[in-house]
């Protein structure tokens, strides 16, 4: 036994989220598809390379829709996405508020 002192890292993995205004619009859109009877769960997953928040129609199965925002996209297709439950991209783009349309669109038809 040589003693030696090996230091721990201290350095942390840079990590993707969400700022309070992104979580905010996604939360709502989140209240509302669960009012309506859509929706009754959803995870959020913070990674290296993205933030997700799936939604569940019942905890028990792959989510219905994942919300995607991956940074490394910013000056390519846009960083966020809407991923459906077999993992196809519908909608791709640099602003939330586009990426969650086909959403709204969705619950506009399921409350009337």
């Amino acid at each position: 036994m040589t003693g030696e002192v090996v230091p721990l890292s201290t350095r942390r993995e840079p990590q993707i989220g969400f700022d309070r205004l992104e979580l905010t619009r996604i939360l709502d859109l989140y209240g509302r598809m669960v009012a309506a009877g859509h929706w009754r769960d959803y995870a959020i997953e913070l990674g290296r390379e993205a933030a997700i928040f799936a939604a569940f129609r019942r905890a028990a199965e792959r989510p219905e829709v994942r919300i995607e925002k991956r940074p490394a996209l910013r000056q390519r297709q846009g960083m966020w996405a809407l991923v459906n439950e077999s993992g196809a991209v519908l909608k791709r783009g640099h602003e939330l508020a586009g990426v969650l349309a086909p959403l709204e669109r969705r619950l506009v038809k399921l409350v009337d």
